[in-house]
């Protein structure tokens, strides 16, 4: 039988390659149908909320888009068996956080602008749209140790360098601290000033502090390669990761505290994907008072929040208070941004990490000159695409948005070929980020980037030398 493809394929191969062929088809059909259904759901949920907002239905408005996130949420997490896979920690970030400001329970909200609903609408959309071009049928995350030459050994050498890499990490942060400390003449933890984290900083001095919240996720790496202890590597584990949360309390800073341990948390999930309800309940018996002591050290009390705050229910309490305006708020000041910005940035807004790592912010001090719209001075946090409107409107929410997309998916595929385990922190980065989209600028801040910057540059350094060395257990393998 003559097939057209290879005349010594037998009749029976053909067969099977044709059947082979025709189920990877049914099934890339499928896929495509599954990503149809969150575009329908989220475009039908999005409107009906858009209509129940309008006609003063604001709880309806709230709850149809937080039950659309999580829906989103689980879907991603059927197709991919990750609990922290990019695209489903946005849905359930960005479409959680329209929901939860839909509610409209401080007196600093008011119903969305035209423009601002239609730029949330497209923030998802194109970001989806971005992940499914770049992405491919989702499979689940290999564990690091189910990677190809990982399941005889535990590579010492990477090992050996993730701890170096820790030891400078933690003796950096610690004598910048100290630096800081000594210079500024104070510490925040101990100082009576009410915002005193906010003037705790020597410029180009600050982002080698706070690098220390690195730690704990490079711990977790070094515990699933290492399978040398001794009394050595356990203090330097142990000094490191007291550094980690040292340091962002006596800066008295909540979003570093929690991006440590978030962080860590993330590279866990990818390296062993599961987690127990004995590990929700001690992280958040753990993190809720340390967060809260937190607050009291900034000397924020009840008061105080409350009047900035502005809820109508004046009773509600503080714990409830506190953590919805830090996700509502940053949706109104994004339409207040839209409300009042005169004309766009063109570009500078998102350039700032660009002259404050060259230090040109000092030399041209009026290329950063640029206001932010917010409904409350006290409350300056924003969303991810804040920046993107600033700059370009509608049109820089598109591109952002699909760019961001495009990215995730394709570190989602990096994670998945790559041998070098500080992929997992390229990962863990890009999943706090998604997973705080509505509170963060991202690719606007700084120390995102000079954190990237650190994590290339120990990619490079655990990464080194390890081509020749597979290539030397290869011709072992082979002369064997």
């Amino acid at each position: 039988m003559d097939s057209g493809f290879c005349k010594d394929v037998s009749e029976t191969d053909y067969w099977r390659l044709c059947s082979g062929y025709f189920q990877n088809q049914k099934g890339n059909a499928m896929h495509q149908k599954e990503k149809q259904v969150d575009y329908i759901s989220y475009a039908v949920t999005y409107i009906l909320s858009f209509t129940a907002s309008r006609t003063g239905a604001v709880y309806l408005a709230g709850t149809v888009l937080m039950a659309e996130a999580l829906f989103l949420y689980l879907r991603s997490y059927g197709r991919t068996g990750n609990l922290v896979d990019l695209r489903g920690l946005f849905s359930l970030s960005w479409v959680g956080g329209e929901g939860i400001a839909c509610l409209q329970l401080s007196r600093l909200q008011r119903d969305w602008e035209i423009v601002t609903w239609i730029c949330f609408f497209l923030a998802y959309i194109f970001f989806s749209a971005g992940y499914d071009f770049a992405g491919r049928k989702p499979q689940p995350p290999a564990g690091l140790g189910e990677k190809e030459e990982e399941s005889e050994k535990k590579r010492p050498m990477q090992a050996g360098r993730i701890l170096i890499c820790i030891i400078l990490l933690g003796a950096g942060s610690l004598f910048c601290f100290l630096l800081e400390a000594v210079v500024l003449g104070f510490i925040p933890l101990f100082s009576p000033e009410p915002h005193a984290y906010s003037y705790f900083h020597i410029s180009g001095v600050h982002y080698f502090t706070v690098s220390c919240i690195l730690i704990p996720a490079l711990t977790v790496l070094y515990v699933r390669l290492n399978d040398r202890w001794n009394a050595f590597r356990i203090a330097v584990l142990a000094a490191g990761n007291l550094l980690a949360a040292g340091i962002p309390i006596l800066c008295v800073s909540r979003f570093q505290l929690l991006f440590a341990v978030g962080f860590a948390a993330v590279v866990y999930l990818m390296l062993y994907r599961h987690v127990t309800w004995k590990m929700i309940v001690a992280m958040v018996v753990i993190l809720i008072p340390v967060y809260v002591l937190l607050t009291v050290a900034r000397r924020h009390d009840i008061t105080y929040l409350n009047g900035i705050f502005e809820m109508k229910y004046s009773k509600m309490p503080i714990f409830i208070t506190q953590p919805y305006i830090y996700v509502a708020n940053n949706y109104e000041n994004f339409n207040c941004m839209v409300r009042e910005l005169p004309e766009f940035a063109m570009g500078l807004r998102m350039l700032f990490p660009f002259f404050a790592l060259t230090g040109l912010k000092f030399l041209f001090p009026q290329v950063t000159a640029f206001p932010i719209y917010t409904t409350k001075e006290e409350l300056t946090t924003v969303t991810l695409f804040y920046d993107a409107y600033y700059d370009f409107g509608i049109a820089g929410i598109i591109l952002l948005a699909a760019v961001t997309g495009c990215a995730a998916a394709w570190l989602g595929r990096w994670v998945e070929k790559s041998r070098n385990p500080v992929v997992y922190l390229f990962y863990g980065q890009a999943a706090i980020y998604l997973g705080l989209s509505f509170f963060t600028t991202w690719f606007s801040n700084p120390t995102t980037w000079f954190w990237l910057a650190l994590t290339s540059a120990m990619y490079l350094f655990i990464g080194y030398g390890e081509k020749k060395l597979f290539m030397k257990r290869g011709k072992k393998t082979c002369q064997r």
